[in-house]
């Protein structure tokens, strides 16, 4: 095991797809002689040069369609977009051609790429660069959608993202990016996609996350728990398909549900969550179901503004008692 920051995770993920399989091929603004506009793909060019690792116009649009082509004609593209917000200008090569050319072929034609993408929240980015869009994406069939919350499943999750026969969305947390922790050292070890992790065992109450909200709920959990509430806290990782196994086994021990986002909440991936414990989860819910998101409104600019805006420890905290104190 060596510990590594959150990036340092991916640009060693990528390195060793490359090195692992030549039809691993990585490009995106910036991605090449830079090193990346965030250091993820730091000494890729010199190691592999410009036929894999290549830096491309500032069109997301033609480098999502591109990357489309190429999976098509027998590579395996990873193509980046710098943030999250960008993913609009990229819609239809993502969601009409990519997400549904298996579909459309009858299995002959899959799209084994990967898009990286990363979420600005919490960095005063501003409503164009700081939104969380995974709903969008979650929605469509075709699509596999993860979220890391810690180097481990940063590299683990791109990983196998590369090596699914489908394409995967791969969104990574900015506020997560210098976050250090253990990741295995061996090339071979992926996180399944589709797979949720338990990151606290309780039985009071089940706290559902992904991404950067994941240590929120950690750390409200520690708060709770000298107050005599133990929080189960799961995290997601994977957005689409949806771990319910896992989910719904949680609440079944808990009977109470409470699931924390820095997305807004209406048609969202916690608004999912919530009406997936309202129908095969019913029977065993406790108290209401709890989803603390952003409000519904633009990201603000101004950092005080910023801060009220996403949910915050404290949030998490506030809506457990709520959960907690309520019985059916």
């Amino acid at each position: 095991m060596s510990k590594l920051k959150y990036w340092q995770a991916i640009n060693t993920g990528l390195a060793e797809e490359l090195r692992r399989d030549e039809d691993v091929v990585l490009f995106g603004e910036d991605v090449g002689r830079p090193g990346g506009p965030f250091g993820a793909t730091k000494g890729l060019f010199g190691e592999f040069g410009e036929r894999r690792v290549r830096d491309t116009p500032i069109s997301e649009a033609t480098l999502t369609g591109t990357a489309v082509g190429a999976a098509l004609a027998g590579l395996r593209p990873v193509v980046e977009i710098m943030f999250f917000d960008f993913i609009t200008l990229a819609m239809d090569q993502l969601v009409n051609q990519a997400a549904k050319m298996g579909y459309l072929s009858m299995g002959r034609f899959p799209v084994p790429m990967t898009l990286r993408t990363m979420s600005g929240a919490r960095l005063g980015s501003g409503p164009q660069h700081s939104q969380g869009l995974e709903g969008w994406l979650a929605a469509v069939p075709g699509l596999k959608v993860v979220w890391s919350s810690t180097p481990e499943d940063a590299k683990g999750l791109l990983k196998a993202a590369i090596r699914d026969p489908d394409p995967v969305v791969v969104i990574e947390s900015a506020a997560l990016w210098s976050t250090r922790g253990e990741v295995p050292d061996d090339p071979e070890t992926t996180v399944p996609i589709g797979r949720a992790a338990v990151r606290r065992s309780g039985c009071d109450v089940t706290v559902v996350a992904w991404g950067a909200a994941v240590s929120r709920c950690l750390r409200a959990a520690e708060v709770l728990a000298n107050e005599g509430v133990e929080s189960e806290v799961i995290d997601l990782r994977t957005l689409n398909p949806l771990d319910e196994g896992t989910v719904l086994g949680s609440l079944r021990r808990t009977g109470r549900l409470v699931v924390v986002q820095d997305a807004t909440g209406p048609c969202s991936v916690g608004s999912e969550v919530v009406r997936l414990a309202a129908t095969s989860g019913f029977s065993a819910l406790k108290a209401p179901a709890e989803l603390v998101s952003a409000p519904f409104a633009p990201v603000p600019f101004p950092p005080v503004m910023e801060k009220a805006y996403f949910p915050q420890d404290d949030d998490v905290v506030a809506a457990v008692r709520r959960a907690t104190r309520q019985e059916a």
